[in-house]
């Protein structure tokens, strides 16, 4: 028996503008209507379903596990938009990247509030 994540529901203030902003940044395909959401695909098949919420959402976190190359690229993304980044989660370490797990990690924040992080390397190491 294979378990796979397959998909997870990402609230939004305005669905396809919070999935075109994390699409682009990440560098993926525009996102696709299904339904109610605008899905973006990750690489490995898994989505994130973008839904607009009409009441609060608590600020949630999504992490992506990026090779070298990506991350450079994201990197530069978010330096060309002007983005603040973070080498740690709780904001302390401005623009700067970790080096956790003999790689390379940040923190940036996405539309409405998440909190979005890539990596190189699964923490606990490769």
């Amino acid at each position: 028996m294979r378990v796979e994540f397959n998909h997870t529901i990402v609230p939004a203030r305005d669905r396809f503008a919070a999935a075109g902003e994390v699409a682009e940044i990440l560098g993926l395909e525009e996102p696709r209507s299904f339904g109610p959401f605008a899905e973006v695909e990750l690489d490995n098949g898994a989505r994130l379903d973008f839904m607009n919420a009409e009441d609060d959402f608590p600020a949630m976190h999504y992490a992506f596990l990026v090779d070298d190359e990506s991350f450079d690229a994201i990197h530069q993304r978010l330096r060309d938009r002007g983005a603040t980044w973070w080498a740690d989660p709780f904001e302390r370490e401005p623009g700067e990247i970790n080096h956790d797990d003999d790689g390379r990690g940040l923190y940036w924040s996405g539309p409405d509030g998440h909190k979005l992080e890539m990596i190189t390397v699964p923490y606990g190491g490769a």
